[in-house]
């Protein structure tokens, strides 16, 4: 057990035995028989790996164990083995911290995930994957509004979303897996919130259109159009430009981008998609986009990232019930006691961040 949680935990760091070795005081042989099951670390050693990779000692010790089923990443060809690892390490962490909590309710206060009802069986062209798309909001009750805050959307159907905060170096492109028949999207917590809300709804895309896509339909590009048609309803954006234009202002892009939370590029997209601009256009304004640097970076101020606080209303939910105590509290949120105690009662954290 221990073995196991060492190697996750050091993937997750990005550390080499070696560098692992020299934060500890041992060698890097050693880390290795603590990994293989062949030496287990006495109470010191287990006191500076904590220290060296950031968990508790109860880390090692947690009884729980998850597996990722259907691990599909959306990553660029530039991503490196070892940030892959860092991450899935990360969400393996979560998702089990996620699992242990689900095991400690009597009834888990969740959903599980349906497919919502009355959706079209056959998609037979990216046309109409937007019919799908405008299903799931009318079977959410979403109606064709601007959705403000996504994250909340899809847990509250029993979609679970982590936010790992590994990949600073802006390679990762999402992933979606399940833990115990509970799907979960991850994204990154340094994205703006435009990038992580398509990435969230082109997940989703995959987990409704999956089975349903005829045979000449990609569906790496189905599920770019579903979310596309999910965050930005044709009504929404005819609203704003009309039936048909010859020209667009770049900030007319910049005002649907914040109505909506979908990136200026994606506004094009769409518009070109429905017919209101056509290919040439498009292809001019993009043009004009990779001249300007708007590819790498969009101007203006950025759309405000989204953040999820299910687990830690969980937490203190479970906490108030007298179904978990405290310390167990804290252990999940990998927060020290002190800490959690003064943030619980709501008492200022100076004297914490001073010791």
């Amino acid at each position: 057990m221990i073995g196991e949680r060492l190697l996750r935990a050091r993937k997750a760091a990005g550390l080499s035995m070696q560098a692992l070795a020299d934060q500890v005081g041992v060698s890097a042989t050693m880390i290795n028989k603590y990994e293989k099951g062949k030496s287990t670390p006495g109470s010191k050693a287990l006191i500076q790996l904590s220290k060296a990779l950031g968990v508790s000692s109860e880390y090692f010790f947690r009884p729980a164990q998850v597996q990722l089923e259907g691990v599909e990443y959306r990553k660029r060809a530039s991503t490196p083995q070892k940030l892959l690892n860092r991450i899935e390490a990360d969400v393996l962490d979560q998702a089990e911290r996620w699992q242990i909590l689900a095991d400690l309710y009597p009834h888990f206060p969740l959903p599980d995930f349906a497919q919502p009802l009355g959706l079209p069986a056959n998609v037979a062209s990216l046309d109409e994957v937007d019919a799908v798309a405008y299903g799931v909001r009318d079977a959410w009750a979403l109606g064709r509004n601007p959705i403000p805050d996504l994250i909340d959307v899809l847990e509250a159907r029993g979609i679970l979303v982590i936010l790992t905060g590994v990949d600073d170096l802006n390679k990762f492109d999402g992933l979606q897996a399940s833990v115990a028949g509970k799907p979960f999207i991850v994204v990154s917590s340094h994205w703006p919130g435009d990038r992580q809300r398509f990435t969230l709804a082109h997940e989703l895309g995959h987990l409704i259109l999956h089975g349903r896509l005829g045979a000449g339909v990609d569906e790496e590009k189905a599920c770019d159009r579903f979310a596309s048609a999910f965050l930005l309803p044709e009504s929404g954006l005819r609203q704003q430009f009309g039936e048909q234009r010859h020209n667009l202002e770049a900030r007319e892009l910049y005002l649907l981008k914040h109505e909506y939370g979908i990136s200026m590029a994606a506004c094009l997209y769409r518009a070109a998609d429905l017919g209101i601009i056509d290919e040439g256009l498009r292809k001019r304004a993009f043009i004009r986009f990779r001249q300007k640097g708007w590819h790498k970076e969009e101007p203006g101020e950025p759309y405000p990232a989204e953040a999820s606080q299910l687990f830690s209303q969980l937490i203190y939910r479970a906490l108030g019930e007298e179904i978990i105590s405290e310390s167990k509290a804290a252990e999940l949120l990998k927060m020290p006691l002190m800490q959690f105690h003064r943030e619980r009662n709501l008492e200022p954290l100076d004297a914490v961040v001073g010791q």
